[in-house]
């Protein structure tokens, strides 16, 4: 047995560690430790408290639930306390809470529970008085929480009246304000447009935007609610189980989650959870687990609840997401586009079940503004599939002897220079995909794409095939490839080999403008590439071009010319053009400056599949005779082509009395105004 000094020094260092970690994340919403650290702790103390009840004061985080509501707002008292429940983590858990369960009720068939997901979000208490929403609070200590009622009408999904004509004198309905994974990265989108800190996770920035003063600024933030609870009633009969409660609140318009059912027994409530476990990642917000309840009321009532949490629920949290370890090396990963990307070389540590040792730091100012150093202590996340990254650090635990990151000079890869524009936040690898190793495959499945060379049949497991075994380096090496090479690769028949042998010959016709977007080069993408063929008219003159002669093109700025000029100059790159011509790529090419004016001024809306012509190849066809292909039809649109299944787009061109075209049509057209 520990000395009793021990004990309660441990004691008193888990209450005070405990109150200042929940004041990080309920008040100051800013975690300092992953919810797991923070559990285990709680647990430690719990068993302490249990085995010395004499030490237990109201002052312990065990006695209370969250932390002190902000001063900032206005407290309301809850006139039912908004208790919090008890986790379980393992089967064991379960099955134990399941047999208290079923002994406290005195019963000897299985126990029947509502279950139900437990949301990363912000609880909140919502009272509506004869219908209309007039109060609204969050959990705070349990007792008193924060008005935010002004906030919480800007949550567009909760109806300000109810959905009856016989509401409740008096209803307080419990649940959850969280904010979706898309609008989470779409609010995170807009802080780093702004030059805005970041929101660490979709809880972080439901609490973050509900707690607004200004009112203006939460109706930005896209919350949603999901209710899973009542307080008070008057007026009204209080159904018989939870399940039928909250199938009465979707009957009044409150937002309830589909993901919900009835089970038997610890078998029935494992079952559930292993469900929704499947299913986690794809799922449109952020839960941490399931949650239990037993679903008769009046069960509930006889077991009734233990100091801080109720006997009759539990949480069934699923493994942490975020865990704590310790930075052992910063090094630089390259990327398909170039694109260098610090990465975090890890002490590996358990993450939802998956050992991590390698976590993304994203790019060099990511990492000056989280203050990342080698030797740091530091939170990793992970979410399902998404690759791991790294949070924040634990500023405590830093050594004295922790070393900044340096972004290095020269790429890992191949020894080109790294450079960084001053508009971009990504440092890049100079060498471009044709020099770099590591950017080889993304350069040469861009080449083959659609969009460019629209070589079918040469797909990423193709491409990287034949870059693995090193069958190809560069885009010439494509037309090279013969019968037998590309038969013995996996999954080839020798009738595949012949299509891929087949539209590598087809591709050799194309256009300038295409030939131009398939190199890759940096910032010249399709309109760019369109531009530069009709002002230059030959790849010859492009290549000869000077900066002043490219600066004369519409639409290019110094950035794209400057990109450009070191493309083009560079001799590998001019070599790689020269075997492509000599291997027969070849278009038809025009004066300088030369724009048919056929179409000039006309703006086409292509819809529906046409019999023969593809898509891109009608497009090119209308463009390279200077017309415009418009995505959506309005009264300034001159024609419509319509193929089969030609949907909506057809139907408002008939309604605005717009020229309508099939294939047939758009090639008479075409002939017409040669």
């Amino acid at each position: 047995m520990p000395a009793a000094s021990d004990w309660q020094a441990r004691s008193a260092w888990l209450r005070a560690e405990l109150d200042r970690h929940a004041h990080a994340y309920y008040v100051l919403d800013n975690p300092s430790i992953p919810d797991a650290e923070y559990d285990a702790l709680f647990r430690e103390l719990q068993a302490i408290e249990a085995a010395h009840p004499e030490i237990i004061s109201p002052e312990s985080p065990t006695q209370r639930v969250g932390g002190a509501p902000l001063p900032q707002f206005a407290q309301i008292a809850h006139d039912v306390p908004m208790l919090s429940i008890n986790n379980g983590f393992s089967e064991e858990d379960i099955v134990a809470f399941d047999r208290r369960a079923q002994e406290g009720l005195h019963s000897e068939s299985a126990v029947e529970y509502a279950c139900e997901l437990k949301f990363d979000g912000l609880a909140i208490n919502l009272r509506y008085e004869n219908g209309v929403l007039t109060q609204a609070a969050t959990r705070g200590d349990g007792s008193t929480g924060e008005d935010v009622t002004l906030n919480i009408r800007t949550v567009r999904s909760l109806p300000l009246k109810l959905h009856t004509t016989t509401p409740p004198a008096l209803i307080d309905i419990r649940g959850e304000v969280l904010m979706f994974k898309a609008d989470f990265a779409r609010l995170n989108q807009r802080q780093r447009d702004a030059g805005q800190k970041e929101f660490a996770n979709p809880r972080n920035a439901a609490a973050g935007s509900l707690r607004q003063l200004d009112s203006r600024i939460t109706a930005q933030r896209s919350l949603r609610f999901f209710a899973y609870g009542i307080g008070k009633l008057d007026g009204a009969a209080m159904p018989a189980t939870h399940a039928a409660l909250l199938d009465w609140y979707g009957k009044l318009g409150i937002p309830v989650c589909a993901e919900r059912t009835v089970s038997q027994g610890a078998p029935g409530l494992l079952d559930f959870y292993a469900s929704i476990a499947a299913k986690r990642i794809d799922l449109p917000y952020e839960i941490d687990g399931v949650v239990y309840k037993v679903n008769q009321f009046d069960q509930q009532r006889i077991l009734g609840f233990v100091s801080r949490a109720p006997r009759f629920a539990l949480a069934h949290k699923f493994p942490a997401e975020e865990a704590i370890t310790v930075v052992q090396d910063i090094t630089v990963q390259v990327g398909r586009t170039g694109a260098i990307t610090p990465v975090a070389r890890l002490a590996p540590v358990s993450v939802g079940g998956v050992t991590v040792t390698n976590a993304t730091l994203h790019n060099e100012d990511e990492v000056r503004r989280k203050d990342i150093r080698v030797g740091d202590t530091v939170i990793v996340r992970r979410a399902g599939d998404v690759i791991p990254e790294v949070v924040a650090n634990v500023p405590e635990r830093r050594p004295a002897d922790a070393q900044e990151f340096l972004m290095p000079a020269h790429c890992p890869v191949c020894g080109s220079s790294i450079v960084r524009l001053e508009e971009e936040a990504i440092a890049r690898c100079s060498g471009g995909w044709i020099k770099c190793a590591a950017q080889r495959k993304g350069g040469l499945l861009h080449f083959v794409s659609r969009r460019a060379m629209d070589i079918e049949g040469l797909g990423e497991q193709l491409v990287e095939q034949l870059v693995d075994r090193h069958v190809i380096t560069t885009p010439a090496d494509f037309y090279k490839l013969g019968l037998t090479a590309l038969s013995e690769l996996e999954r080839m028949a020798q009738k595949s080999a012949q299509n891929v042998l087949d539209a590598l010959e087809k591709s050799k016709s194309t256009t300038l403008a295409r030939f131009i977007y398939a190199l890759g080069i940096r910032h010249v993408g399709e309109s760019t590439a369109k531009e530069l063929a009709r002002h230059f008219g030959s790849l010859d003159a492009l290549m000869e071009a000077n900066e002043e002669q490219i600066l004369a093109v519409n639409d290019i700025g110094p950035v794209v010319a400057h990109s450009l000029l070191g493309f083009l100059g560079d001799p590998l790159n001019r070599e790689l053009i020269a075997q492509l011509r000599a291997a027969g790529l070849h278009w038809q090419e025009s004066e300088p400056g030369h724009k048919p004016q056929a179409f000039a001024g006309k703006t086409f809306v292509l819809t529906g599949t046409l019999p023969k012509l593809k898509r891109e190849e009608a497009t090119e066809m209308i463009e390279a005779a200077g017309g415009k292909v418009a995505g959506s039809v309005s009264k300034k649109t001159s024609y419509v082509v319509a193929g089969e299944d030609a949907g909506s787009k057809l139907v408002k061109a008939q309604e605005l009395g717009v020229t309508i075209l099939d294939e047939a049509g758009l090639l008479n057209l075409l002939e017409s105004q040669a």
